[in-house]
């Protein structure tokens, strides 16, 4: 998701949306982790590790979106709609 989001950096709301999206993901792990310490699948050491390393995770997601200007101020303004890769001189890059 945080490549699709730096694809879509010309567009801030694009990139902010892939961000927000990424955000939930990582929510949604921190859920499964709550449930898997209340399983027993997980000792309270490891959910403590793995827990802060989400929210860490989490809050350097929230920092991009309040600084979406900043990733996207220098975005490439070629349209790439109109662009054919099997040009020599085509930014994209064949695989």
């Amino acid at each position: 998701m945080l490549a699709e989001a730096w694809a879509r950096r010309r567009y801030k709301a694009s990139f902010i949306n892939k961000i927000d999206e990424a955000l939930g993901e990582a929510m949604e792990t921190q859920a499964w982790l709550d449930h898997a310490l209340d399983s027993g699948y997980l000792t309270q050491l490891e959910f403590d590790a793995s827990d802060a390393s989400f929210r860490s995770v989490s809050a350097m997601l929230a920092r991009m979106i309040d600084r979406a200007g900043d990733f996207c101020k220098n975005a490439s303004d070629t349209d790439y709609r109109s662009v054919d890769p099997r040009d020599s001189e085509s930014p994209i890059t064949p695989h």
